[in-house]
């Protein structure tokens, strides 16, 4: 794991980010396990093979997970975004569905 995205999610402030953010981390490791990841426009972005596969982008009361690559793949309600690629915003209190994230993003990887 890269010291530089780890000191990025353990600054986010509120504890509940902080703790989400770890999570979706370990979702994507755990779901591609030869991912690099680094810092890249100010947010954790995920790479498989030089290809990008998931960024986690935080703002003030969110926490979206875009999942790359995702043109031709159905996606539940609550996904937003283009073909290409898409997210889903995830606030304090609401828990994702971790295993449906990994699917998906197992899905979109594929290729890669």
């Amino acid at each position: 794991m890269n010291e530089e995205v780890t000191v990025y999610i353990e600054n986010l402030g509120a504890t509940w980010q902080i703790e989400l953010a770890k999570r979706l981390r370990e979702i994507v490791h755990q779901t591609i396990p030869s991912i690099e990841e680094r810092i890249q426009y100010k947010k954790p972005h995920f790479l498989k093979n030089g290809h990008f596969a998931a960024v986690i982008s935080p703002s003030k009361d969110a926490i979206a997970f875009m999942i790359m690559n995702t043109a031709g793949m159905e996606f539940p309600k609550g996904f937003e975004g283009p073909p290409e690629r898409k997210w889903i915003k995830n606030k304090e209190g609401v828990s994702p569905d971790y295993t449906l994230l990994s699917s998906l993003l197992a899905q979109s990887s594929q290729a890669l």
